[in-house]
């Protein structure tokens, strides 16, 4: 399945500690922690009830990957939504932290 919400643009919110996508003037998110060892924790994902459905969870979560990967950070999936799309695509288990599995 296509992306198609490749060019809508990831906001790293630090404040708040939570990756960011404006779809349709509503705002879905993944909360994070960072620790001082570089494994970025993702713990809760939340899509607006008038997106649901359309793709946005699985895009905000590619995009904050992809974040993870460029970054030099290792994963550690706590939020279920993002342990189970890593689960369906697995060419994403080389981000795992140590001692996280998704299987």
């Amino acid at each position: 399945m296509s992306d198609k919400y490749t060019d809508l643009e990831l906001v790293k919110n630090e404040d708040e500690k939570k990756f960011e996508m404006e779809v349709e003037n509503h705002t879905a998110f993944i909360e994070y922690i960072l620790t001082k060892d570089n494994v970025m924790f993702l713990t809760h994902t939340e899509v607006p009830t008038a997106l649901e459905g359309k793709g946005i969870g699985g895009s905000i979560v590619s995009k904050a990957l992809n974040y993870i990967k460029e970054n030099g950070h290792t994963l550690a999936p706590l939020c279920p939504f993002v342990a189970s799309y890593v689960r369906k695509h697995p060419e994403w288990k080389m981000l795992l932290a140590k001692g996280y599995n998704v299987d």
